[in-house]
């Protein structure tokens, strides 16, 4: 309970903050969008870079990483589902916030938040590892890709899906530091620091940058769109913890630390990365920012939950 209750206090902390610099106007009117851009193309890239080219890469399949994967992968199907059949009562269906909705409703913020909550609650770090690798190899290049074509307003050939990944340095940053690792290279510390520093960055400004969007935000507020909002907070807090448990316990047969790994990180809330990426790319921000702080608020009493009856 401690590592949730740290993380959860962190996170909140530095949010408070980027909010009383967007509500004083500190910045300036583009303090947000320089620093969302700032992120995604210096500090995140830099952070994966490092995390990837010093990680060990025979310790990424494990059992706890299907269960997650696979809730990962149905949580995301069953928004787009669920948006598809809420769409046909629109003219025009918005599909820059349908995918924004399910990556809100399945990627977990296993950085900031899912490090010290495996380090305190799990007590091994190395649990959350795999589940970074396949966000950051797997599921946010694809989403990045989703976003891209969706706002470049136009159907990409094949030709084009394959250069998408060029386009992202999140992406490249990502390749990069999975062919360090693979090399079985070892980089003189004096190479990585600059990428170090730099990318230690990325997590505290993503949350000044969320914390700035929170000014005039109604995360409760009623509308149209509403269901988007909570349908999401709903997968991401409830539903995928709850898949991720049926599948590792009765169908995978994970037991002990490995089953309660699985169903914690899949209980992780929605990542800030999922307003950077929205916020990039232009597509419903508002929605990821509302999911983001929905989501952290009740993941809090979720991952206490799951502790105590799985721990």
């Amino acid at each position: 309970m401690r590592g949730v209750l740290t993380g959860f206090a962190a996170i909140w902390a530095v949010t408070a903050v980027g909010y009383l610099i967007g509500r004083y106007g500190l910045l300036g009117p583009g303090g947000t969008t320089v620093l969302a851009r700032l992120v995604f193309f210096i500090a995140t890239p830099a952070l994966l870079f490092t995390t990837l080219a010093t990680s060990s890469l025979g310790e990424v399949f494990t059992g706890a990483l299907a269960a997650f994967v696979l809730s990962t992968v149905i949580v995301a199907a069953t928004y787009v589902g669920l948006a598809v059949l809420f769409s046909r009562r629109r003219a025009e269906p918005d599909h820059g916030e349908t995918a924004v909705g399910a990556l809100a409703s399945s990627y977990v913020n296993a950085g900031n938040l899912g490090i010290p909550v495996a380090a305190y609650v799990l007590g091994d770090v190395s649990f959350i590892a795999p589940v970074l690798l396949f966000q950051t190899l797997l599921y946010a290049p694809l989403g990045l890709a989703v976003l891209d074509a969706i706002s470049a307003g136009r159907k990409p050939s094949a030709r084009q899906w394959a250069g998408l990944p060029l386009r992202s340095p999140i992406m490249l940053a990502s390749a990069a530091g999975l062919a360090v690792a693979a090399s079985g290279w070892d980089p003189p510390e004096e190479a990585l620091r600059p990428f170090e520093l730099i990318g230690q960055a990325a997590v505290p400004l993503a949350l000044l940058a969320l914390g700035m969007s929170l000014r005039g935000s109604r995360p409760l507020a009623p509308g149209p769109d509403a269901w988007h909002r909570y349908t999401a907070v709903v997968l991401k807090v409830i539903v995928q913890p709850a898949l991720a448990y049926l599948i590792g316990h009765f169908i995978l047969g994970l037991e002990g630390p490995t089953l309660l790994a699985a169903v914690v990180t899949s209980a992780l809330p929605t990542a800030q990365n999922v307003f950077v990426f929205a916020a990039r790319y232009g597509q419903a921000p508002g929605l990821a920012r509302d999911a983001v702080v929905l989501t952290t608020l009740a993941a809090a009493g979720t991952l206490v939950a799951i502790t105590t009856l799985l721990g």
